[in-house]
């Protein structure tokens, strides 16, 4: 059995800048493989490596390695699963995940209420749970989109536009026909061809409204299209402020390919960007501090990442991002404060979810980035057994929200963190 000792902490001397000594002598012999207890991930190799090892820090490094310790016993400890729902009470399956926070402070959970496993086409329900004190006590079960046998409605995504209070709420219409097996052409009342359809709220969710609009984002020659579930966005700076973006998942020429739909009129109106690809699926987008909007979408190994500079109308330069393992799976990205000036380091902080493992969907893990994406500062295991789809939401009072697929598709659960304690690896 290997011992894993913690570092020792000294002081090095009476400097003004009062740097610390760090002798490590942890990970001695070969380095111990991850489980599915793990609480807390080893840090980085020049902190700690097979021989013992002497340099110097800032007290404000010192001060991250300490979070990076504690942290985790932090998180484990502040929040346990709500369930939101349970496999067989009231639909058989509940599955896909979708989280909102509205203009009001409301928060707004959407998932299918499902007959079976099976995905769309089905005789799939869309659902919502709305919570109007932060996530404490949630409203009863609400039906969205249902319909008679064989029509079906499925994977929802939920946009706000934080300029008009609107509420969006994208999703797949079936009748005959899913994502794979949908025919090409744009007819919407085509039982063969899979149809996007958006219902929309004025009224925080309370009741809603629906439209077609598959002529209006696909072009004739895609087959299957749906709305990836969880969260669109909405840009918040440079010349496409206000626009509205929900990703797509497009079945083209035997490839699977991403794209953006968007909105310059508050959801008047719906247009669809370039295909990205093959190699995406269900894919999520951010705006980054410097104004581009990155795609990040689910893959099996690694996950998949490309850039826009146009504000999601086009992306470019996709490639694996060796950082996110993924096993394949919906996950989320989000930035922690949208409103942050883009010249501030607080614009450069994103969250990540997804089950970290390439190939079982377990290990749901929140991961923090201090710089874009780039490189990811933080990681903390929520579930380490199985889990699934997951999507994240800032709350009204600046804490995080996490709407995921807990069990084996046994609950749809929700959690709270505080973000405090994490940013602060970050700094200030």
């Amino acid at each position: 059995m290997v011992e894993h000792q913690l570092p020792k902490l000294r002081v090095a001397g009476s400097n003004p800048v009062s740097r610390f000594e760090i002798k490590a002598s942890c990970w001695s012999g070969t380095t111990p493989r991850r489980n599915s207890a793990e609480l807390w991930r080893p840090l980085p190799s020049a902190v700690l490596s097979s021989q013992p090892t002497r340099f110097l820090m800032t007290s404000r490094q010192i001060l991250a390695l300490i979070l990076l310790l504690v942290l985790p016993a932090l998180m484990a400890a502040q929040s346990t699963p709500l369930d939101l729902e349970h496999r067989g009470v009231g639909y058989p399956v509940y599955r896909i995940p979708a989280l909102a926070v509205t203009t009001h402070g409301t928060i707004i959970a959407a998932y299918d209420g499902r007959p079976s496993m099976a995905d769309l086409p089905g005789n799939i329900a869309v659902l919502i749970r709305r919570s109007t004190d932060g996530g404490k006590r949630w409203k009863p079960r609400q039906l969205v989109r249902a319909d008679t046998t064989p029509f079906g409605f499925g994977d929802p995504s939920l946009l706000v536009d934080h300029t008009t209070g609107r509420i969006f709420l994208f999703y797949a219409a079936s009748t005959n026909q899913g994502f794979f097996g949908s025919g090409l052409g744009t007819g919407e009342t085509d039982p063969q061809v899979l149809q996007a359809d958006v219902s929309w709220s004025d009224d925080d969710g309370r009741s809603w409204r629906h439209r077609r609009i598959t002529a209006d984002i696909k072009k004739p020659g895609w087959g299957g299209i749906f709305a990836s579930s969880g969260a669109g966005i909405q840009l918040e700076h440079g010349v496409h402020a206000g626009r509205l973006l929900q990703q797509y998942v497009v079945r083209f020429q035997g490839g699977n390919y991403g794209a953006s739909a968007y909105s310059d009129d508050h959801g008047t109106t719906w247009r669809m960007g370039a295909l990205v690809g093959p190699g995406v699926d269900e894919n999520k987008s951010v705006e980054l501090a410097d104004g581009r909007v990155m795609l990040n979408s689910r893959a099996r190994g690694v996950r998949k990442v490309a850039m826009s500079s146009d504000g999601g109308v086009s992306y470019a330069g996709l490639h694996d991002d060796s950082t996110l393992v993924d096993p394949g799976n919906n996950g989320a990205i989000i930035r922690v404060d949208t409103r942050a000036k883009q010249a501030s380091a607080r614009a450069h902080w994103l969250l990540f979810s997804n089950t970290d493992h390439p190939t079982e969907r377990i290990q749901l893990t929140l991961k923090l980035s201090c710089d874009d994406g780039v490189t990811w500062a933080f990681a903390q295991v929520i579930e380490p057994g199985p889990s699934a789809y997951s999507t994240l939401a800032i709350l009204p009072d600046g804490n995080l929200g996490l709407l995921y697929e807990r069990g084996d598709y046994e609950w749809i659960s929700f959690r709270t963190f505080d973000l405090r304690p994490v940013t602060a690896v970050c700094g200030r």
